[in-house]
């Protein structure tokens, strides 16, 4: 029987390169090969190069950057019964590729469910001023808790900022009202508090007065000195007799 020696050889190139386009991986820094062999968990591997044997093992790519995730907006009723829209953003990375991979189906779809039923369950235990107004404190409350549960995914949660807090037009314009009431409000009591101010400080004046009979006199020539500054107007008043005394001691 005769054997064509290159056809052979043909044959042994395509083998070779079968066998290692199936057997052989190359892993960047970033990522991690979860490999199982005939099914069962046998290793994590890399970077760099990574031979597998063929049909025996298979690897799963894991990628350890940090992920961005839009977590869709979400409706939320607020503890005072307000209906806002909010949406947020999640950033998590791998920590660990075994259990990111063995633990959970898809990490990155369960990761964000549980972000869009935390971001609810943890907005709608506070009132509509405290989402406004402390949104890092309603962030790290986020963190915390979606840390935690990650924790048996090999999943780590490094920040939560909540974007957007969507609130209809009608509590637009009432939040807007309740704006303006609180700076009138505002307003009132300062000008109550100047008012009280000036008659404390016009009684203390008149106290001091009512001590020195002279100090009112200086005080009525005054008055008159001041309107007399006013030409347009003509006015009438009474000369005081007893004022006749400072010009005139001898006068009785």
């Amino acid at each position: 029987m005769f054997i064509n020696v290159p056809i052979i050889g043909v044959y042994i190139v395509l083998f070779v390169v079968a066998f290692l386009a199936t057997s052989v991986r190359v892993l960047r820094e970033y990522e991690r090969g979860v490999i199982f062999s005939l099914g069962r968990f046998t290793g994590v591997k890399g970077p760099g190069l990574i031979i597998l044997i063929p049909i025996v093992q298979q690897m799963v790519r894991v990628d350890l950057r940090t992920i961005v995730l839009d977590v869709p907006s979400q409706d939320v009723i607020s503890h005072d019964n307000v209906s806002v829209h909010v949406n947020a953003v999640v950033y998590f990375r791998v920590i660990d590729p075994e259990k990111a991979i063995i633990q959970v189906e898809d990490f990155f779809n369960a990761t964000s469910q549980l972000a869009q039923t935390t971001l609810r369950s943890v907005l709608g235990g506070h009132e509509l001023d405290e989402m406004l107004a402390e949104r890092e404190r309603l962030n790290s409350a986020i963190q915390e808790i979606l840390d935690k549960r990650t924790d048996a995914w090999g999943i780590k949660i490094a920040n939560v900022e909540i974007k957007l807090i969507d609130l209809d037009e009608s509590m637009i314009r009432a939040i807007a009202k309740q704006a303006e009431a609180e700076r009138e409000r505002r307003a009132k009591v300062i000008n109550a508090k100047g008012e009280l101010e000036a008659s404390e400080n016009l009684l203390a004046a008149a106290e001091i007065l009512a001590k020195n009979e002279l100090g009112i006199k200086l005080r009525y020539l005054q008055t008159m000195s001041d309107i007399s500054n006013d030409k347009t107007n003509t006015i009438v008043f009474p000369f005081p007799i007893d004022l006749g005394k400072v010009f005139n001691p001898e006068q009785k």
